[in-house]
């Protein structure tokens, strides 16, 4: 049937269908209830299906939008043969994830991977359109993968159309997708679409529908055909709410048994006919009714009851008496005992007063999503239980480990502050709840409060566990994985001594990977080769991990063992599951260990952009504490750019944000952005006072991890300032530490040290340290150092392919000072007869000059070469005295002249 007064949108969807069909498409309507959103998807699944596509379809359930991957198992069941021809890895993602197989929780990177590989494997036979209908009330983990779907359907023959509310949240994410909001009807379009429908409706009520439902076709319909008919309007007529009581006329004319049988399907989307047909004692004809009325489809192909809008399945549980409302979910328990899940979600809403036995239910409930990789769905079932819990101990208990999932991978401080403060209010002692001290612990750091009182709230909790504490209790090993992170922030030697004294008191025996993480990470000085190796393994293994902690903590071990290359990919997952909502606070960890391997590898650019992101996150979830992570790498990357006053502005941020927590540890990571600025400024005094701030010259200070990495800097520093011993005795440090053995990067730096205060030659063996390469900043400083010896003795003619091998990096990685120290010193070795035109111009910033001379902004050119727009600038600095120029319009000029323009 034509819909009246939508021949716009029509052709937008005919179009729309058109090119999913060639090249894939997606895109979002919006619009009021009623609006005529389903109506325009049935002619969009008619049009596609004309067009020889195939249709799968979808509707959101606001009582499912709390169990995992409803949504999806619905999507994907009628293509089990394509499910069945996926790689192993994906094929098995998919069925622990839809709860048809066992296995560790796959993330949501790979679920979305393997649901898009199995869309994609469907459509190569035909195209195929995705619809969904009450995108909002979809659940989150079908919606994350949805939306990572949408985001990559260029280039397929999948095509996704979805509704939703206007103004009703959701949890897929749609920003930057296509969006149509679908308007209400023009007013000669709402009479017309009357006058077909209800032509012998009266003029008086004719004008009063007209005047009230304002546009709504389904307002206009449904009012239409309830007065048609009446001699007059009622006084009011019911639209939004009242809307609803137009169904209630519609269902109160049916059986009982047809409303019955309609509430278990508005309450539950998945249950299909074979589960009504149980209830029924095997006939469906109980359904006949709602069919004739046309309120519902009944499917059996598709083994589904779709009701023909959404509001009508609103309308049958609104319309339904609380104690129909909980009987009918007390029947769908029954009759989904082979799903526990979902059969828990039913017996909890049939729940009136608190139950044990079912808050126990859904405490399995979240143990097993969170296996899954949604923790967010393990928030969800763990306040339900704990709203059932008779005993107050036990809702308290279970409010504690829904705040320190919410604070510890979700990223939901806010809520997880309220859960944390209603649990102490049910029980004050919240008897030892280990979950509860590490959520405080968050909560304290990232609030008012400071790492000395997260400390003692974790020690206390952790010491009532008595003089020996059980290894194989998840909640103590959690805690005391949180107590390495507090005394790591803290930076003071004493708050160690409990952690390794919990440490000694385990039994049998402290768990694998938390002995690993307390043996590289908190003092990697005192690291042995044989701990690497360990670790080396661990990481081998990740490969198969998925848990957001186990991730991070192998990751987080890596650090300063310089593996952090080998752990990438599991960190990738974790951001990209962060970015679709998932597990925020992992993710922030995650982008941390990725910008740290950026800056030591020399990948700048995307460090900048990881740092920038990461930075926003933390403020839009109100990790205020945690932000100092990408403080952190903002003070660096400016440091090492010359961009010293912005260096230093993020660096006394840093120590703000650190030092009001009384987070020394954390502070101290600052001292190295000051010491990269003043070394890049010429300033060797003020280097090593920066650089002796992280540990004292000669010494490697114990749980002062971040001192390795600002060995060069000491060293360096202390031997232009004329401090030859202390330099010396910091060497002798490195060599006391065997550093050497614990990975190639310090292997490389120790080299270099030792160059520094030794012979000459001992600068070539640095740099022909296996792997060197891989570190493009130590390199370069070290051959810069080198090069700058050799012209301090006036061995010019050796000086110069070193330095210029310097100069060469420096430019690449855009270390301003660097490069311009190295320019310097080629100058002074006569090495600079090449050093000035487009000749001199390292490739990249021959395509920057050339950009810019075209016109381009720095903004433009930084999209078009992936930098940042201050690295472009950077680098357009250093062009225009090789060029000899001093501004930007020049450039076309000087490039014409060298026939270098293109």
């Amino acid at each position: 049937m034509r819909l009246v007064g939508r021949e716009h949108e029509i052709d937008g969807l005919a179009g729309f269908v058109r090119q999913a069909a060639a090249d894939g498409a997606v895109r979002l309507l919006y619009g009021d209830p009623g609006v005529g959103k389903s109506a325009l998807l049935d002619a969009a699944a008619a049009l596609a299906e004309k067009a020889g596509t195939r249709v799968l379809r979808v509707t959101g359930v606001q009582f499912e939008a709390e169990v995992s991957y409803t949504a999806l198992t619905a999507l994907l069941a009628p293509l089990p043969d394509h499910a069945g021809r996926l790689p192993a890895l994906y094929a098995g993602a998919l069925a622990v994830a839809l709860g048809e197989g066992q296995g560790p929780a796959p993330s949501r990177l790979v679920v979305g991977n393997a649901t898009l590989a199995l869309l994609r494997a469907a459509a190569a036979e035909r195209p195929l359109l995705i619809i969904v209908d009450d995108l909002p009330w979809i659940d989150r983990a079908s919606a994350t993968i949805l939306g990572f779907v949408a985001r990559r359907l260029a280039g397929t023959r999948l095509g996704l159309l979805a509704a939703s509310r206007t103004g009703e949240a959701g949890h897929f994410e749609g920003a930057g997708l296509p969006e149509e909001g679908i308007a209400p009807l023009p007013p000669a379009a709402a009479r017309q679409l009357v006058d077909v429908r209800h032509p012998h409706l009266p003029a008086p009520i004719r004008r009063r529908l007209m005047a009230e439902a304002d546009g709504n076709p389904l307002a206009l319909l449904e009012l239409a055909g309830t007065l048609s008919g009446a001699e007059r309007a009622p006084d009011v007529l019911p639209l939004g709410e009242r809307l609803q009581a137009v169904f209630a006329v519609r269902l109160g004319g049916l059986p009982a048994r047809t409303r019955e049988l309609l509430l278990l399907a508005a309450l539950d989307q998945a249950v299909d006919l074979l589960v009504l047909r149980h209830a029924t004692g095997g006939g469906l004809h109980e359904l006949g009714p709602a069919e004739r009325e046309r309120l519902v489809e009944v499917s059996p192909p598709a083994n589904r009851i779709r009701f023909r809008h959404p509001l009508m399945r609103s309308a049958v549980v609104d319309l339904a008496t609380s104690a129909e409302r909980r009987d009918a979910h007390r029947a769908l328990a029954g009759l989904l005992a082979s799903d526990p899940e979902r059969s828990a979600w039913h017996l909890a809403a049939a729940t009136e007063q608190p139950d044990e036995k079912v808050a126990a239910l859904l405490e399995g409930v979240a143990r097993g999503v969170l296996r899954r990789g949604d923790a967010p769905g393990a928030v969800t079932a763990l306040r339900r239980s704990a709203d059932l819990s008779p005993e107050p101990a036990d809702r308290s208990r279970r409010l504690a480990e829904a705040a320190y999932l919410g604070a510890d991978i979700t990223g939901e401080l806010g809520s997880a502050s309220r859960l944390l403060a209603d649990a102490r209010r049910l029980d004050p002692a919240l008897g030892g709840s280990l979950h509860a001290a590490a959520a405080a612990a968050y909560m304290l750091v990232n609030g008012d409060g400071d790492v000395d009182t997260a400390h003692a709230v974790l020690v206390g909790a952790i010491d009532a566990g008595g003089p020996e504490l059980d290894a194989g209790n998840d909640d103590l090993i959690e805690a005391l994985h949180t107590l390495l992170l507090v005394c790591w922030w803290a930076g003071r030697p004493e708050l160690w001594e409990p952690f390794h004294r919990f440490l000694g008191r385990l039994r049998p025996a402290v768990p694998g990977q938390l002995d690993l993480q307390s043996r590289t990470f908190p003092d990697t000085a005192r690291a042995t080769a044989r701990d690497r190796a360990a670790l080396v393994a661990a990481i081998a293994r990740q490969d198969g991990e998925f848990e957001p902690n186990r991730i991070i903590r192998t990751n987080t071990s890596s650090v300063y063992l310089d593996l952090l290359d080998g752990c990438r990919a599991g960190a990738w997952r974790l951001v990209e599951d962060g970015r679709a909502g998932g597990a925020v606070r992992s993710s922030l960890g995650a982008l941390m260990h990725l910008c740290l391997d950026d800056f030591v590898t020399g990948r700048w650019a995307e460090g900048q952009r990881l740092a920038d992101e990461g930075l926003a996150l933390c403020r839009r979830h109100h990790y205020d504490f945690i932000v100092w992570y990408f403080l952190y790498h903002q003070s660096v990357l400016a440091a090492v750019r010359g961009e010293h006053d912005a260096a230093a502005r993020w660096a006394g941020e840093l120590t703000d944000v650190a030092l009001r927590r009384n987070a020394q540890g954390a502070a101290r990571f600052a001292c190295q952005a000051r010491a990269l600025s003043a070394i890049g400024r010429g300033d060797y005094d003020d280097a090593f006072r920066h650089a002796s701030g992280l540990s004292p010259a000669g010494e490697l200070a114990p749980y002062t991890p971040h001192a390795l990495w600002v060995v060069l800097d000491l060293v360096e520093a202390a031997w232009h300032t004329g401090r030859r011993a202390e330099a010396r005795a910091h060497v002798e440090a490195m060599r006391g530490a065997r550093l050497p053995e614990l990975s190639p990067r310090l292997a490389l730096l120790t080299a270099g040290c030792e160059a520094i205060v030794g012979h000459e030659e001992l600068f070539a063996a640095a740099v022909a340290t296996p792997g060197a390469q891989r570190w493009p900043f130590d390199l370069a400083r070290i051959r810069l150092l080198h090069g700058e010896r050799l012209l301090g003795r006036r061995a010019v003619v050796a000086a110069r392919p070193i330095l210029r091998e310097a100069r060469a990096a420096f430019d690449d990685l855009g270390a301003a000072p660097w490069a311009e120290r190295a320019r310097r010193a080629l100058r002074a070795a006569g090495g600079d007869r090449r050093e000035t035109g487009p000749e001199s111009l390292t490739p990249q910033e021959k395509q920057i000059a050339l950009m810019a001379a075209a016109g381009l902004t720095n903004k433009e050119i930084a999209t078009r070469l992936r930098l940042s727009p201050r690295s472009v600038g950077t680098h357009l600095y250093r062009i225009f005295p090789k060029l000899g120029i001093g501004k930007r319009a020049a450039l076309r000029d000087a490039l014409v002249l060298q026939r270098h323009l293109v």
